[in-house]
């Protein structure tokens, strides 16, 4: 592979689309020339700030964490790697020279690494890796931060960063990884997570990766790419017909989207055709906001956020009849404006760009950041809130709501409109690896039920879903608000603050005054939105933010956050073994249902209620790469070259432990509590024996160290021995990734104000009119996925909701 082979990689962050003169746009993802829908804004590129001195230590380091190695040089070609056997030996070799003689810097890496270290991600500790590549490209700086390592037996004694040996780079970065110094651990943590994703994730302008051959991965789903170019043929047809297909083509939420990127006549326009009044002038509250005069849409009432607990609120009360205004910080990106390609799907419809962690960088968090928010992109499971839990919440907590007739029936509701039901057609790689071991060991396990249909064989719902058999909101409850006829929906709109106002003592809710940015310049418009009623269900990571910029004062905002994490172990099944021939050796790990299959063989469901599930997730190479031990160069290479035959199997604990979002996303820091540590560790051990079970010829957890045992090779008392000491290392020390995609707490319901956010019906105590719809009101942490049980509450709280605007409408 020659240097400048990914002289045209697009880095994250680049814009996804380009603009013509009439303000349509058209998805440089499409490379096969499909017109996108106008609505597809990418994000302004990262503009790399890093100074030479820095980016020739970045490269350093990137180049040391993935180094160009002669194939010959590694003497270990044979069993240990995956052969394809769809390829031609001579092939084979080839790829396989390309992919390991890649380095980090032939791709453009550090430049992309640079982007986002510039300005591409938010985190608190930025700062800090800017002054380490500042000090690292000086031989002082050196010196403090890799210590001995840096001294050499000649003049001038001590080496920069960049000019030690690279077998001594590699050595001084395997020392971060292992230090028990939290700065060091921090320091190698960062750059090896942006590399690597970087490197196994971003594509050039034919939207491929040169390392996507050997690690036997296809990009996008090839069903997808035909798709696309049957759309292309025909869209050579009439324009009538066009027009028919412009559901399919666009999803059904395109006739109910406003464009704020548009002229201010036409957003007028648009907005009064759809019967929301409008006026142009200075209001109170928006002076230290914009210099013009702003817009203010009035409505009955405006929902910041789209996903399962805004989309419900928004399709519930429009249906009703009334006027309600959708505010979306994400962009819409419905069946063929998706790219379903790992590094930009996750620029675009993730919070954070998918690059969110905690302040120590021990936990990385996923949440949705799109029009549909978490049900755009989450992986389709959709469990009842558990018996013992809504029995916690009404008895414990003492909220009677949740052993209510209106909440089973709200469960009901909410479960029929997404189409739940756990019918299975061809089970995926990983989930079938999971079955097949729970029942090898006779533990429980169960189908998980979906919002998707029996057929969808789809491992990149994660992503997006091509083809909208996954009932996420804006398939659902966001296509009733706009076949309503009552409600639009702002994409792109990021919420300022929430307007309130005294009236008889009392603090009540007016409206929000959000922003919008548009993509062709920059500029940021700032509006005001008067409502009735205001509903605010960003997530529980943006609505404590939200609410404390508001001028809220309850200290329970942004804290018990619980994000229910979790730990992985994987097992590799090499496709040419002899042996174990239940699983087929066409199947790939990233392909079809991403879970459908559970154990609660830990999960304590009839006892505290307080254990871990076990499930499996989506893999896709740039995330797989980022969560895999680092020991090396040739190491992770090694690794990766069996990507599509590794399974992957998680346990998520329902956490006791609690963190804190009071100022996201300038912090956001969670505390693993010892019993989680205790019930995680007891699902790993569960879990490594299933995959050995199941016919795993090789095991290993996530653990820093990479340790990993051949099952096949290994005695009885030698794969005791590992599964004892691998599950029972320590967890609260940062030395193992912890996920969280699920995060719910932070301003939790109660019936004390002293203790909770919001009451029984999800009205804030502190001010009257404003709702909270989302997993933040989560009284304690669920267990298992939260979609069904936040759509639950949702649904209660819209009928609240409607009563209020019934009373305000007969002025009762």
């Amino acid at each position: 592979m020659r240097s400048g082979s990914f002289s045209s990689m697009r880095r994250v962050g680049d814009s996804a689309t380009e603009v013509d003169l009439e303000g349509n746009t058209k998805s440089k993802f499409a490379s096969d020339g499909d017109d996108g829908h106008w609505l597809l804004t990418g994000r302004p590129a990262f503009v790399n700030t890093l100074s030479s001195r820095q980016m020739k230590t970045l490269t350093a380091i990137c180049d040391t964490l993935l180094p160009s190695i002669s194939v010959s040089a590694t003497g270990r070609r044979g069993d240990n790697h995956h052969h394809h056997h769809h390829h031609h030996q001579d092939n084979d070799d080839s790829i396989l020279q390309a992919y390991f003689s890649t380095s980090a810097s032939m791709t453009l890496t550090p430049q992309h690494v640079g982007g986002l270290v510039s300005g591409g991600m938010e985190h608190p500790s930025i700062w800090q890796l800017r002054l380490v590549l500042w000090l690292l490209s000086t031989w002082f700086g050196t010196f403090l931060v890799c210590g001995p390592a840096s001294v050499s037996p000649k003049f001038p004694y001590l080496r920069t960063f960049t000019n030690l040996q690279p077998q001594r780079r590699e050595k001084v970065l395997l020392s971060w990884s292992l230090s028990p110094s939290l700065p060091h651990n921090k320091l190698f943590k960062a750059f090896k997570l942006l590399t690597l994703l970087s490197f196994f994730s971003q594509v050039d302008d034919n939207n491929k990766n040169p390392t996507w051959k050997a690690i036997d991965y296809c990009g996008a789903d090839p069903d997808f790419i035909n798709q696309r170019k049957q759309m292309r043929a025909a869209g050579k047809a009439a324009k009538e017909e066009r027009e028919e297909e412009a559901e399919n083509r666009f999803g059904p939420l395109y006739r109910g989207l406003v464009d704020m990127g548009h002229p201010r006549g036409v957003i007028l326009e648009t907005l009064e055709k759809a019967g929301f009044p409008v006026s142009i002038g200075r209001r109170k509250g928006l002076k230290k906001h914009n210099k013009s005069s702003p817009l203010t849409i009035r409505c009955d009432a405006v929902v910041v956020g789209s996903g399962s607990g805004g989309g419900v609120v928004a399709g519930v009360l429009a249906k009703s009849g009334y006027k309600v205004l959708v505010l979306d910080k994400g962009n819409y990106f419905a069946r063929c404006n998706l790219s379903l390609l790992e590094g930009p799907s996750a620029t675009e419809m993730y919070e954070g760009g998918g690059l969110v962690a905690s302040n120590n960088l021990g936990t990385i968090f996923l949440a949705g950041s799109t029009v549909g928010g978490g049900s755009a992109i989450n992986w389709s499971a959709s469990i009842r809130t558990p018996a013992h839990v809504a029995d916690e919440w009404c008895n414990t907590y003492q909220l009677e709501l949740f052993g209510s007739k209106a909440y089973k029936q709200a469960l009901d509701a909410v479960c029929k409109k997404m189409g739940v039901h756990s019918d299975i057609d061809k089970e995926g790689f990983n989930s079938a690896v999971l079955r097949r071991g729970c029942h090898e060991l006779g533990y429980p396990v169960c189908d998980i039920p979906r919002n998707s249909t029996p057929d969808h064989y789809c491992g990149w719902c994660h992503l997006g879903c091509k083809d909208g058999k996954k009932k996420g909101t804006h398939e659902t409850w966001l296509v009733d608000l706009v076949e309503s006829g009552n409600g639009v929906i702002l994409p792109g709109c990021t919420a300022v603050k929430v307007l309130k106002e005294k009236n008889n003592g009392r603090c009540v809710a007016t409206g929000i005054i959000f922003e919008h940015q548009s993509g062709r310049g920059g500029l940021k418009e700032v509006y005001m939105v008067e409502s009735k009623v205001t509903v605010v269900a960003c997530g529980a990571l943006r609505t404590p933010s939200l609410l404390k910029r508001s001028g809220l004062k309850n200290p329970n905002i942004g804290r018990n956050l619980h994000i229910h994490p979790t730990i992985m172990a994987w097992g590799y099944f090499p496709e040419n073994s002899s042996t174990d021939t239940w699983l087929e050796p066409e199947k790939k790990s990233y392909e079809g249902g991403i879970m459908t299959a559970m154990s609660t063989v830990v999960a304590n469901f009839k006892t505290s209620g307080y254990g871990a599930v076990i499930q499996t997730p989506a893999l896709h190479p740039g995330m797989f790469s980022a969560l895999t031990p680092w020991i090396s160069g040739l190491d992770i290479r090694e690794r990766m070259s069996r990507f599509s035959r590794t399974a992957h199997i998680f346990a998520l604990a329902r956490d006791k432990g609690t963190g804190k979002v009071v100022n996201y996303p300038k912090s956001l820091s969670y505390k693993l509590e010892e019993l989680d540590e205790r019930n995680l560790q007891k699902a790993l051990e569960k879990i490594l024996r299933l995959l050995a079970a199941a016919g795993a010829h090789e095991i290993g957890t996530q653990h820093r160290k990479g340790e990993r045992l051949n099952v096949k090779e290994a005695s009885s008392h030698e794969f005791e021995r590992f599964v004892k000491v691998a599950s029972r290392r320590r967890l609260r020390n940062l030395s193992t990734p912890i996920c969280s995609a699920h995060q719910m707490g932070s301003c939790r319901m109660g019936v004390d104000p002293k203790q909770s956010v919001v009451n029984e019906r999800g009205e804030t105590w502190e001010v009257e009119g404003l709702f909270l719809a989302d997993t933040s009101v989560f009284p304690t942490a669920l267990g298992v996925n939260p979609m069904v049980t936040v759509q639950a509450i949702a649904y209660c709280t819209a009928q609240s909701i409607a009563e209020v605007l019934a009373r305000k409408k007969t002025g009762l």
